[in-house]
């Protein structure tokens, strides 16, 4: 199967141009190692992440919040250009952020503000794997303070990197030696 990337972060607001190009890239290596995007399915950053692996040739999934595509569209005001499936979750923006989460083997925090937060606490909370792209602003580089204030032990692993490709090299390494874990452990134990 193959592995699912969630790209989390600022919607709207004042985006960053060179931030723009390297969460454009990040959606382009996602690509290159042959994973599945996923986000919001909205504008802003995680928008650039779909544009950069559409632009490979890769696998984009939006979780909107709409009900379906006229409210994706005039309610939220979120693109449909470079997203090979929506899912319509009618849930509104802070319930989808849930199906979103669930939906990733991998979580990518960009930038952010209030959703991003609550993105990153349901994958910290449910022990995903998390990146942060670090220097993008936001929530993100203000997740090492978090953690501190936080001190919950989820089986959550955060990994930090400023580099897009980097950063997903090092996240898919820790990935398959947890599923390697995981197989060792179903081995032994059933």
């Amino acid at each position: 199967m193959k592995v699912t990337v969630g790209v989390m972060g600022s919607a709207s607001g004042e985006l960053d141009p060179e931030v723009c190009k390297r969460v454009f890239e990040l959606g382009r290596e996602i690509a290159r190692q042959g994973c599945i995007l996923i986000t919001g399915g909205c504008p802003g950053y995680p928008y650039e992440a779909t544009k950069g692996a559409k632009a490979e040739g890769g696998l984009t999934i939006g979780i909107s919040p709409a009900m379906g595509l006229r409210e994706h569209v005039e309610r939220y005001h979120s693109p449909i250009n470079s997203i090979d499936l929506l899912v319509y979750t009618g849930t509104g923006l802070m319930g989808r952020e849930v199906t979103a989460v669930r939906s990733c083997d991998i979580v990518i925090i960009v930038g952010g503000r209030s959703g991003t937060l609550g993105e990153f606490a349901i994958a910290y909370d449910e022990g995903k794997l998390i990146g942060v792209l670090e220097g993008t602003g936001g929530i993100a580089d203000r997740i090492h303070e978090i953690t501190s204030i936080i001190r919950k032990d989820t089986g959550c692993e955060i990994v930090y990197d400023s580099d897009p490709k980097a950063l997903i090299q090092r996240l898919l390494k820790v990935h398959e030696t947890e599923k390697e874990r995981a197989r060792v452990r179903k081995y032994f134990y059933g």
